[in-house]
């Protein structure tokens, strides 16, 4: 018996760790169906893993950007420019696709006299000053409350003036983020049980009943993200690339998009993010600022679910769209999506923003905005995906981009 125990743990080692998540998933599932008063104790379990990958996330964004700049050695070159170039290329050309999609098959909301007990932001510009008063956070505060705009400042600031320190000095920094980087795989190797724990508890105490009312607007936004992640993000990369983009498009959905589906936060898979980077053979002093910096920025699921949300308040109140406002409501939607990470309760507060742009009161945004909570289990899982997984596929994109036309020049 102990002779099959551990034959069958060596073969579960050797396993990939996608591989064991698709197990972990499954497993959820069928735990879910057959005993889901069980399956409801084992959010525990998904919780735990969920707080270690976000208690790790921002110690190991300071630590890992300051030693990448502080070892950056003159001459060696980056592409954040680039990168940055198709955060908002992509985020922009999803919300355009939002707009299509929401013209094409409107969607319709029962709006009622509900009021949502939270605070939207005023407008575009406090949403900008609220971004630019997370840069000058209190570094202790910004990680202790992953701020990851706070973080990265603090961290480039500190690496560059850690520069001119001494070699010794540097050595330490470097040292420290590569037991950081020990840490973190740790965690991520528990990524297969806490999947497991997630799945099973979801669909014990939620279940998928209470999203039946709102199928037709689940299905435009789903649709727009798989849309978004199999088409758009592909003829993006193929631009940039001029290769087959889906083997590439395919690993990060795959590698990034399943585990931040479950954990439904962009901060708790930067770590994923940042080791299938590494396993991509990236550069490192590019993908070490490039992830932190998606997670906050290249918000293109976000986009989707302001745009699609609004249009649907939009055509429920018979309020006619014409294309310069269709258009300006793309370019709102992409300025929100990237402060969507700074304002609490993410990218469904921010719909309210959006809907000023039609003379919609803020009473009714905010029923908007309840209509997004209740299918958030959904909508927000795969807002996630979307966001998690391009964040590595833009940033593959652009390096292996820039190093192939540096080859052809040479």
């Amino acid at each position: 018996m102990t002779a099959v125990s551990s034959s069958l743990m060596h073969r579960f080692k050797r396993t990939s760790l996608v591989t064991q998540i698709v197990i972990g998933l499954i497993a959820g599932i069928v735990l879910a169906w057959l005993a889901p008063d069980v399956a409801k104790s084992t959010a525990f379990i998904g919780k735990v893993f969920v707080s270690a990958l976000k208690a790790v996330a921002p110690i190991l964004v300071f630590v890992l950007v300051m030693a990448s700049i502080a070892n950056h050695k003159h001459g060696q070159e980056t592409h954040i420019r680039p990168i940055l170039f198709l955060y908002l290329l992509g985020t922009f050309a999803a919300a355009v696709v939002a707009v299509i999609a929401s013209t094409l098959f409107p969607s319709s909301l029962v709006l009622s006299a509900q009021d949502v007990a939270v605070t939207a932001p005023g407008g575009i510009s406090e949403v900008l000053q609220s971004l630019l008063l997370s840069v000058v956070d209190n570094p202790v505060r910004a990680l202790m409350d992953g701020n990851f705009i706070g973080i990265l400042a603090w961290a480039i600031g500190m690496g560059i003036a850690i520069r001119h320190a001494g070699e010794t000095t540097r050595t330490v920094l470097e040292d420290l983020s590569n037991g950081v980087t020990v840490i973190v795989r740790l965690v991520i190797r528990f990524a297969p049980l806490g999947i497991f724990g997630l799945v099973a508890s979801t669909l014990a105490t939620s279940g998928f009943g209470a999203l039946l009312g709102y199928l037709h607007l689940l299905t435009v936004l789903i649709g727009c993200m798989l849309f978004v992640a199999l088409v758009v993000n592909p003829l993006i990369v193929f631009w940039k690339l001029r290769r087959n983009p889906f083997p590439l498009v395919l690993t990060c959905l795959r590698e990034s998009g399943i585990t931040a589906f479950f954990t439904r936060s962009s901060a708790a898979n930067i770590p994923v993010n940042l080791e299938l980077s590494k396993r991509l053979g990236l550069h490192e002093d590019t993908y070490s600022v490039s992830i932190p910096l998606g997670a906050t920025i290249n918000m293109a699921g976000a986009a989707i679910t302001i745009t699609v949300l609004t249009l649907a308040a939009v055509h429920t109140l018979g309020i006619v769209v014409d294309v310069p406002t269709a258009v300006l409501l793309s370019v709102v939607a992409a300025i929100c999506a990237c402060g969507a990470s700074g304002v609490a309760g993410g990218s469904l507060l921010l719909i309210p923003l959006a809907c000023s742009l039609f003379g919609i009161p803020s009473e009714i945004a905010m029923q908007v905005v309840a209509v997004g909570f209740i299918i958030g289990v959904l909508q927000d899982s795969a807002e996630t995906a979307l966001n998690s997984s391009t964040d590595v596929l833009f940033t593959a994109a652009a390096c292996l981009g820039e190093e192939e036309r540096a080859r052809r020049t040479a």
